[in-house]
């Protein structure tokens, strides 16, 4: 395999160094550095991150290739620089089963642009009525760690009880998309003054707040783990904060968007807006810039979430929940957290690697750039301003709210156990 030496890059934003890949480890990192036949990038001024890790993506395939599949999500994720993506179970059919399970995981070793982790769904047909083969989806090839019925919530507490009991066997985790279905009736937007003027049904932040209470309290009774997805409200923050400081075994995810926009940009009445949990409040969006940069929210997570255009493309009561995020992710956490001090770019390597690889058990990944390690790297062009195009995305949907917006930070190069999946901001 070729060599490839990576040329004064601030490795996790500190001071600059040569990594040389050589196959598909790092075989040396340090200044001064040479190898014969290697190819060299330029990368003076660049940051050099380990492979970013998202625990909460949705590829869509099998059942609705119209809007996403493997080949087209992952290859989006290179993009993005990521060199994992774990994949939700909403798929049709619903990846509750090591059949379903082992198809996503081998698609994505067929298109290789990055590892794709299937993640199981809770229950069988995301109904929350029957455990689905939580174990022979974890004995699978596929090996599943991470188990949820994202896009609806597990509301049975005993379900949710046992499902948390049963992981604990080998060491699994459920990710709770934490919506109290009752609450939510009718809901089209966060519950507060916009939504009251707009007209639009109301999301409360109770909704959310309640279930993760009552998960948290489950996990200490049986001693298991709970990871909260798409986190998005002060409350809820709380309550993860309080949970952490009784020992709870709790980690909690944030999405990029939740980061940035808020439910004033409703008023457009423009579908591209519209998500699951809603966009809330400034006061929300602080809460959680602080709580990611304090730990109490363990990851950033992009929740992407691909629809045709003819999904988005009509009127808001209509339209589908979600945004893509893939390609734009680590931007956003630039300008939230780093851009605004509250982060540097160790702590993003810890929130989008690290930790994520972490909680998801996604082995050679979430790694130190050292020598030694799995060559699973992405190199930024933190200098970089530019308008978001969505014309230019490597996934097949183009629902993303950032279109026309301009954003700091550009994923210049990709490399995936020492294969480069981007060069240059071109996808191999």
């Amino acid at each position: 395999m070729s060599k490839t030496l990576i040329r004064g890059a601030k490795v996790l934003g500190g001071d600059p160094q040569d990594v040389l890949i050589d196959g598909g480890t790092v075989a040396a990192v340090g200044t001064g550095l040479s190898a014969e036949g290697a190819e060299v990038v330029e990368a003076a001024g660049k940051v050099l991150l380990p492979g970013l890790v998202d625990l909460h993506t949705h590829l869509r395939e099998p059942g609705r290739e119209d809007s996403e599949t493997v080949l087209t999500g992952t290859r989006a994720a290179a993009g993005g620089g990521y060199t994992a993506v774990f994949a939700m179970a909403n798929t049709f059919p619903v990846a509750d089963t090591a059949g379903v399970v082992e198809q996503v995981w081998r698609l994505g070793k067929e298109h290789g642009y990055c590892d794709v982790r299937p993640v199981g769904a809770v229950t069988v047909g995301l109904e929350g009525s029957t455990l689905a083969e939580l174990g022979a989806m974890h004995e699978s090839a596929a090996g599943v760690t991470v188990f949820s019925d994202d896009g609806k919530c597990v509301h049975d507490a005993v379900i949710m009880r046992r499902a948390l009991e049963y992981v604990k066997a080998f060491g699994g985790v459920v990710a709770q998309h934490a919506q109290e279905p009752r609450l939510t009736e009718g809901a089209q937007m966060n519950e507060g003054v916009v939504s009251a003027e707009l007209g639009l049904g109301g999301w409360p932040a109770v909704a959310e707040e309640s279930i993760i209470a009552r998960d948290v309290l489950l996990a200490e009774h049986v001693g298991s783990r709970v990871h909260i997805c798409h986190l998005s409200t002060a409350g809820s923050v709380e309550i993860v904060r309080w949970a952490k400081s009784r020992g709870i075994d709790v980690t909690a995810e944030v999405t990029p968007h939740h980061l940035l926009l808020t439910d004033e940009l409703v008023r457009s009445y423009n579908p591209v807006y519209k998500v699951n949990p809603p966009l809330r409040t400034e006061r929300d969006v602080m809460a959680l810039r602080e709580a990611l940069a304090d730990g109490t929210i363990d990851i950033v997570a992009t929740d992407h979430a691909p629809h045709p255009h003819e999904d988005k493309d009509c009127e808001w009561a209509a339209a589908a929940m979600g945004m893509v995020g893939l390609e734009t992710a680590l931007s956003v956490v630039q300008e939230t957290m780093v851009d605004t001090g509250l982060l540097d770019w160790a702590g993003v390597a810890d929130r989008m690697s690290f930790t994520p690889a972490r909680i998801g058990r996604a082995e050679g990944h979430g790694r130190p750039v050292s020598a030694g390690e799995p060559a699973n790297l992405t190199l930024v062009d933190t200098a970089y301003r530019g308008s978001v195009d969505p014309a230019g995305f490597a996934s097949r949907s183009r629902n993303t709210p950032y279109e026309g917006r301009e954003l700091p930070g550009r994923v210049t190069h990709t490399w995936l156990r020492g294969t480069a999946t981007l060069i240059d901001g071109k996808l191999t």
